[in-house]
């Protein structure tokens, strides 16, 4: 199982690492910085830091799979293409240092909380998100029209209010309770631990909090400017928000 140190420091940019698995879908450590695609967000980018002073690009990051001969606690970082010769030298047992590309997933960060605030704004059930380092989108379940100025409008002010993000969790009892708190349609929070990681956006009353396994800012002053670059009709009910950067 890999340790995944991401999930309590989402600004920490590397670590030491040992390999503990050398597979055909990648490269499996005992802890990482590098944050796997899952709940919409893209996999991290970066780099493995050689002994000998070699280094392996990281192209992608996944969650290991049953049929890869990985469970799905293992993480999975993908090297680029053309780097065989530093591969094959590579033993389980190795020492390495991970490094994620930092302005990327700072992307990523800003992006992801963006459409926690996009849920509170439009607080309609979510079916579908895709956080990537150059958009993101959220499909919302619904039938109204959306006005993209407005949305912007709100993001913005949201943004400015300096509002603190902060980690936690609830149990699945508690959860089971408020099932309000989950937004997606299309994806469940994990559960097995008996407690559910959770997002909080705001102080004592919170303006967003549902479950959420991604990395996040810390404030949402740090997103910047964020705005909403389009709004599709994709189909009866579904209204797609796409956000964009415009710094």
């Amino acid at each position: 199982m890999t340790q995944d140190l991401f999930r309590t420091d989402a600004y920490r940019t590397e670590c030491p690492a040992t390999i503990t698995a050398l597979t055909d879908a990648g490269i499996v450590l005992d802890q990482t910085v590098f944050y796997p695609l899952g709940g919409g967000q893209a996999g991290d980018t970066g780099e493995l830091h050689l002994a000998d002073g070699q280094t392996i690009r990281i192209a992608d990051t996944r969650k290991g799979k049953d049929d890869e001969g990985l469970p799905t606690a293992d993480i999975v970082h993908v090297p680029a293409p053309g780097q065989e010769s530093v591969m094959a030298g590579l033993q389980v047992g190795d020492a390495v240092s991970a490094q994620i590309d930092w302005a990327r997933r700072h992307r990523l960060m800003r992006f992801h909380t963006t459409t926690h605030l996009l849920c509170h704004l439009v607080p309609m059930p979510v079916n579908g998100c895709s956080i990537t380092p150059d958009y993101a989108r959220l499909d919302l379940h619904m039938t109204e029209p959306l006005d993209k100025e407005a949305l912007s409008a709100g993001i913005a002010a949201l943004v400015m209010a300096a509002h603190p993000v902060k980690l936690g969790s609830v149990t699945d009892a508690e959860l089971d309770a408020n099932p309000a708190l989950v937004k997606s349609m299309s994806v469940s929070p994990p559960r097995g631990s008996g407690t559910v990681r959770t997002v909080r956006i705001g102080g004592a009353e919170p303006i967003d909090l549902q479950p959420c396994g991604g990395t996040h800012v810390a404030n949402t002053a740090e997103i910047g400017r964020v705005v909403v670059t389009k709004i599709e009709k994709k189909s009866a009910t579904t209204r797609r928000v796409v956000l964009g950067f415009a710094d």
